[in-house]
């Protein structure tokens, strides 16, 4: 099955496969938004918006494989509880964000944790998908100082100790402190190429989108030792229905599969 998408005049076709959800989480006023800006376009805003929720997607070409990552930046408030189970039921990648100098925020991320894996853990039992869940735990704000800290490194680490799927980083979206990092560790964690992070891909814009189509046979092999990223402007949030079709085709399709599968031992 082949998506597709348009960004400006390019059409492009993005294997299913190849289609990931990351799921930015936490507490209001912990940076989750500068997070995602510096990750889509490298910039830091000092003014303070609250975000209700943000849909992102930024399309790969990578060694002539194209990806497609969407960013769900979720609100701080969580007004719909309902809403908040079904972004953790259709995200691939999570980002848990508590600011280093609120306690209370690091405390919703334990929270946050901790329904993270009630929620997959359940539907996992009915998909039988694989155990892994790639997250990260990321305090954000490091730049703020000693003085100001409220969490100790040794206490956040606790949460992601003995898990392999999980990490842990201290940053900062200001200073633009260890984010690169982070990402990395996290598509490391999910296999996903590591071209996807910041730092290690082409950055272009929509007007310079042929770079995501087929080149003549000549060209092959430049394109295939390149990597190319490209933030999609028209990008929308699939709607709750897609979403709960979504889910529900996955269960069906895998409580199908397991039908054949007893029939196949009968």
């Amino acid at each position: 099955m082949m998506k597709t998408l348009s960004s400006g005049n390019c059409a492009l076709s993005v294997p299913a496969k190849n289609s990931y959800r990351m799921v930015v989480l936490g507490a209001s006023r912990v940076g989750k938004s500068s997070i995602v800006s510096r990750f889509l376009n490298g910039r830091f805003e000092d003014q303070y918006t609250p975000t209700i929720e943000d849909f992102h997607r930024k399309v790969y070409n990578i060694r002539g494989d194209m990806y497609q990552l969407d960013i769900l930046d979720t609100s701080g408030n969580h007004p719909f509880p309902a809403m908040r189970r079904l972004s953790i039921l259709t995200g691939d990648v999570f980002i848990l964000v508590f600011s280093l100098d609120n306690r209370e925020s690091f405390d919703e991320v334990k929270r946050l944790q901790k329904q993270i894996l009630e929620v997959k853990s359940c539907l996992k039992n009915k998909t039988k998908e694989a155990a892994e869940l790639p997250m990260v735990i990321c305090g954000n704000k490091n730049d703020h100082g000693e003085l100001c800290r409220q969490v100790p490194a040794t206490e956040a680490e606790l949460l992601v100790s003995g898990d392999e799927n999980c990490a842990y980083f201290e940053v900062s979206a200001k200073k633009n402190t260890n984010v690169d990092e982070m990402f990395y560790v996290l598509f490391s964690m999910a296999k996903l190429p590591h071209e996807m992070s910041p730092a290690l891909h082409r950055k272009i814009s929509v007007q310079y989108g042929e770079a995501f189509h087929p080149r003549p046979f000549c060209m092959r092999r430049v394109k295939e030792m390149d990597a190319y990223g490209m933030v999609s402007p028209f990008a929308r949030r699939p709607s709750v229905n897609s979403d709960l079709k979504y889910i529900k085709a996955k269960v069906l399709r895998e409580g199908q599969a397991r039908e054949r599968d007893k029939c196949t031992i009968q």
